[in-house]
């Protein structure tokens, strides 16, 4: 391990006298994907240093225990009683650190929030999990804009698209994709029993074409007019974008978007997410020996969590034993990170034991 930590460190090093370079500087786009580089590798080498300086105060312990002084032998003792757990502590947070991190968790996403079985009930827990991620989203300093909305009939949202962009968007809100359960009275309830219903949030990063290795040529653009309530602007004009990747057959379209321009982004994301996905599930379907991981892949049909409103308790299914149930009244106010965390938590473990199988 400590070969490869130095070798993290000669990189970030090359990567400090690289920032340094004047024809760097004068390339943005080079000059960014190495700061950023050297940005994450930051927190690995502040390890290391500490690592390395722990590991000399216990060698310098066991080296005074083959002193001929007792008082010597028995502070060495007393030394090594607190070294040796914080070494332990140290190689575990190193081995988490150095753990692949995925290269989407830093971009950027599109932001899907659905009402789902539950009709009414279902738009008005929509707007609630609207609510309650733009709490969490103003928290995290995230810039959001709202591209396409769609009211329920007694208020709430049938449909939300939203454009969420900062700093490692995408490796925190990726754990919210799927099935979000509701349990509550209803207001329209006359009876006071408890309804179920549902919502759905789907995120996807937003990729560029060389993060999927497309050919701009492999794509046929169509454009039509949108269909549904819309007004007059939306279906007057052929803002409707369909795309089609040709080698793949893979289709993907938008109309949520005001604007042709900005359906033809919303649709490219889609069809960039869709082909990661599948090159994805290939990849995966030929690692037979890879287990599927605990977070999952985000498919909407999986409930991932449940909002119980007479008992305030939100359950994250994907959890386990006592870490899985919080505090509803704190979640719906955004207070989303101790969920997060727990399923980042999870998600490494699962990939230490993938490496460790490996």
């Amino acid at each position: 391990m400590l070969d490869k930590l130095q070798a993290i460190k000669d990189r970030y090093i090359y990567l400090e006298e690289q920032m340094a370079d004047p024809e760097l500087i004068a390339d943005m786009d080079r000059y960014t994907k190495v700061s950023k580089e050297y940005k994450d590798l930051q927190p690995l080498v502040k390890a290391f240093e500490e690592y390395k300086q722990l590991l000399g105060n216990v060698q310098t312990a066991r080296e005074m225990l083959r002193d001929e002084s007792a008082e010597m032998r028995e502070m060495a003792e007393m030394e090594l009683e607190e070294l040796e757990p914080r070494q332990e502590e140290m190689e575990e947070r190193i081995k988490v650190l150095l753990i692949p991190k995925d290269p989407d968790d830093a971009k950027d996403v599109i932001f899907e929030i659905r009402s789902g079985t539950g009709g009414d009930e279902a738009s008005l827990f929509a707007g609630d999990l609207y609510r309650m991620y733009s709490r969490y989203f103003e928290e995290q300093g995230w810039k959001v804009e709202t591209i396409s909305v769609n009211e329920g009939t007694v208020g709430g949202y049938n449909k939300l698209v939203l454009e969420v962009s900062g700093e490692d968007v995408y490796g925190k809100l990726k754990f919210e994709s799927g099935a979000h359960r509701v349990q509550r009275i209803p207001k329209t309830e006359s009876q006071g029993r408890v309804h179920t219903s549902a919502a759905t949030v789907a995120v996807m990063p937003k990729l560029e074409m060389e993060d999927v290795d497309i050919n701009k040529a492999d794509l046929k653009i169509d454009t039509y007019r949108s269909s549904g309530a819309g007004g007059q602007h939306v279906n007057k004009t052929e803002s409707a974008v369909r795309i089609t990747h040709l080698p793949t057959g893979i289709v993907s379209e938008s109309q949520d978007g005001r604007s042709q321009i900005k359906n033809r982004e919303i649709a490219l994301q889609r069809l960039y997410t869709k082909i990661a996905e599948v090159r994805r599930e290939q990849y995966e379907s030929e690692q037979a020996a890879k287990r599927k991981s605990l977070v999952g892949s985000g498919d909407r049909s999986g409930k991932i969590r449940t909002y119980n409103f007479p008992q305030n308790r939100v359950t994250d299914h994907r959890l386990e034993g006592d870490n899985k149930n919080f505090n509803l009244q704190v979640v719906m106010e955004g207070d989303l990170e101790p969920i997060i965390e727990a399923l980042q938590v999870a998600e490494n473990a699962e990939k230490m034991k993938e490496g460790a199988m490996g």
